[in-house]
């Protein structure tokens, strides 16, 4: 393309920006002397023009191709200052990746050309001037139409009502045998009937994706073939993986068309975003994008910044003290939501986001950002609400309009079927934690509980394993969590002995029973609802093998736990009671003659003050009253009362039922030592039922 062909453009929107007729161009850097967009060819290997974008307007170089459209190969070269003792990396003969790219094409190839310096020194003070660009994927112009044929959009489902699903997009389909074989593992295998009616059946209502943004795999990984399987190592914030995809130069198209069949099932789709890292490391690490285009905006450093702080445990954070920076990642949040109809995102490493040079601050930049802006408030906000950085533990501590994952739950969960957590420690886990998040008019919501997640063990293998077991991981078992609060029922790993078989299966139904019956927003573990294994590996972040990926052979246990959790699920949609959006307070309301909860002992009466502080107290009853007031308007609920029973010690316990006003009997609804039971048998007021060891009910007002 001709030199004299370009034109001035515009400095905004940043990106490749095609208007039908030709090709904006608009890339910021504060401190850069010079930008080139380079053209390939259609493989995107040879380089067919150099052209040098010829304005510069407010920090943003800009330039306009006539007749250049979507599928154009394209990537920059930055000249400017190389001075790493100052922070600058600048260094034009590495091919850079444009942040705002919507779509990339090709995979990272290492190779020593792809780091600024003269990598086999180990010097970073040194300057490499082999060319990149036969080693680096490359962006691509996209057409940004898509038809999305009268999808629904955004499903905007009531937080109290909301069940979360977290899960891998390959991983899911992967071995699905009704998913046709080509679209295994894909955007498309995702969309497919057999995934959405499975996901409907099951009940939940929305997804969690584990990253799909454009990350990189990691060379040592790579060396030990292995691979970034989660995906926590972006490098772009604006397209979705192409090896997700089962037709790559169209996988923009394929992940819209996923998210359109999942919105038809009526499902939301919330992604888990990598924003407080990103791919290129430390001063020893590649420069792939933002280190040549402006390492000194992009990342924070310290004092001495030829290094970089590193409070996400990755070698490099993200500076979003910056505008530019908060400006991207909030054009990146808008453009998930806007353009790809993304219904929330879960915010890994979220204290990195509001971190300033003071440390957290719930006043900053970024939260300031996103809370006033009239589209990502009205969107599901998930913070993982730390880091490894100076207090970098803030669960609890995020804005209102805020939910926040939290651990406690999960760990007095664990400890409490464990028989190592007492009912004190339980009570306000099972109350949305209200001690941690019943401020600024936040709302029970707000406290994302779970007992399992992407990272640690399944829920089978909590109850199977008393140690990790991580050796194919390919690092003599040293990395991932030691520390797990699970117990393995007897035998390490799989067993034919019938009794810790038979302890595991109700340990699992306790688990799931009490993540589903608590108050707040629950999140499963995708696959726990049959008992996926991971062989016992708590750190799977570089599988991407069986070991990960579901499998869908499930044996007679699975299939009685998959339809065990179903009943969890439509019990907690058709009990208001066990998901409120207002905290508990246990208090009497004069108006209503009604407690939201009052707290049962075995024998029948109201804990006391000495129940609370007695450490051998290990059954215990929760009773919801279903008459509380639901809203700030002083009137009756349905009279739909419930009554949670937990016993983590290991014996019957003999509880009676209590009394309750208008209530002669309950209903059994669930008794996860006969989970078959379910005939909702009743049981006077007042009767004594002997509670299994190791075990959770579920009642309910007798034809409630």
């Amino acid at each position: 393309m001709p030199i004299q062909s370009i034109k001035e453009g515009l400095p905004y929107p940043l990106g490749a920006s095609w208007d039908g007729k030709g090709t904006n161009f608009a890339l910021f850097s504060a401190n850069a002397t010079k930008v080139e967009i380079c053209l390939f060819d259609g493989a995107g290997q040879r380089e067919l023009s150099r052209i040098e974008l010829p304005e510069y307007t407010n920090q943003v170089f800009h330039g306009y191709l006539p007749d250049l459209g979507p599928g154009t190969f394209y990537g920059y070269r930055v000249h400017g200052p190389y001075e790493p003792q100052a922070g600058h990396r600048f260094n034009p003969n590495k091919l850079l990746l444009d942040p705002y790219a919507r779509a990339h094409a090709g995979s990272l190839k290492w190779d020593p050309a792809v780091f600024g310096y003269q990598m086999e020194t180990g010097d970073d003070l040194t300057f490499d001037e082999r060319d990149s660009a036969s080693f680096m994927p490359k962006c691509v112009v996209v057409d940004p139409d898509f038809d999305w044929k009268g999808e629904a959009g955004r499903q905007n489902v009531p937080w109290d009502q909301t069940v979360v699903y977290e899960v891998h997009v390959k991983g899911f389909t992967r071995r699905h045998p009704g998913v046709p074989e080509n679209l295994r593992g894909t955007y498309a295998g995702f969309a497919s009937r057999p995934m959405v009616d499975y996901l409907n059946a099951l009940g939940v209502t929305s997804v969690e994706l584990l990253p799909v943004h454009t990350f990189v795999n990691d060379s040592h990984l790579l060396e030990k073939k292995l691979t970034n399987y989660w995906g926590y190592n972006t490098i772009g914030f604006f397209a979705p993986d192409p090896r997700y995809a089962s037709d790559i130069p169209n996988s923009l198209r394929e992940f819209k068309e996923m998210v359109a069949a999942l919105h038809a099932g009526g499902l939301e789709v919330i992604l888990d975003v990598v924003y407080n890292h990103t791919a290129e490391g430390n001063e020893l690490g590649p420069t792939l994008s933002f280190k040549g285009i402006d390492n000194l905006s992009y990342y924070r450093l310290p004092d001495n910044k030829r290094h970089y702080i590193n409070d996400t445990g990755t070698g490099n954070t993200v500076n979003l003290s910056h505008p530019r920076v908060i400006q991207m990642v909030a054009d990146s949040l808008r453009y998930w939501s806007e353009q790809m109809h993304i219904d929330g995102f879960r915010f890994d490493l979220g204290t990195i986001l509001a971190r300033e040079v003071s440390g957290f601050d719930e006043q900053s930049g970024f939260l300031k950002a996103v809370d006033q802006d009239p589209l990502l408030t009205q969107l599901k906000l998930i913070a993982e609400p730390w880091d490894c950085g100076p207090g970098g533990y803030q669960v609890g501590g995020f804005p209102p309009g805020w939910a926040e994952w939290n651990d406690k739950f999960r760990d007095v969960v664990r400890d409490f079927w464990r028989a190592e957590a007492t009912v004190a420690e339980l009570a306000p886990r099972l109350s949305a934690s209200g001690d941690l998040f019943d401020r600024g008019g936040r709302r029970a919501w707000a406290s994302v509980n779970f007992v399992t997640a992407h990272d640690g063990f399944t829920l089978n293998d909590w109850a199977s394993y008393n140690d990790k077991h991580n050796e194919a991981n390919g690092e003599n078992n040293k990395d991932g969590g030691s520390t797990n609060r699970c117990w393995n029922c007897g035998a390490e790993g799989p067993t034919d002995d019938d009794a810790i078989v038979a302890l595991r299966n109700r340990q699992k139904r306790n688990m799931l029973a009490t993540l589903l019956f608590a108050q707040g927003t629950p999140m499963m573990l995708g696959g726990d609802e049959f008992g996926r294994s991971q062989q016992g590996n708590n750190n799977a972040y570089c599988q991407d093998s069986e070991i990960s990926w579901f499998d869908w052979k499930l044996d007679a246990d699975a299939n009685a736990l998959l339809a065990f959790t179903k009943r969890l699920i439509e019990l907690r949609k058709a009990y208001p009671a066990l998901r409120r959006s207002r905290f508990l307070t246990g208090q009497l309301d004069e108006t209503l003659g009604v407690r939201d909860v009052t707290w049962i002992n075995a024998n029948g009466s109201e804990m006391q003050e000495a129940n609370w502080t007695d450490a051998s107290i290990k059954c215990f009853g929760m009773l919801l009253d279903g008459r509380a007031q639901t809203t700030g308007i002083k009137r009756r609920g349905e009279n739909k009362s419930v009554l949670i029973v937990l016993n983590s010690f290991e014996d019957i316990v003999e509880f009676t039922l209590p009394p309750s006003e208008g209530v002669d009997a309950w209903s059994l609804k669930v008794d996860t030592n006969i989970p078959d039971r379910t005939g909702g048998e009743a049981f006077k007021a007042g009767s004594i039922y002997q509670v299994t060891g190791r075990s959770l009910l579920l009642f309910a007002v007798n034809g409630g």
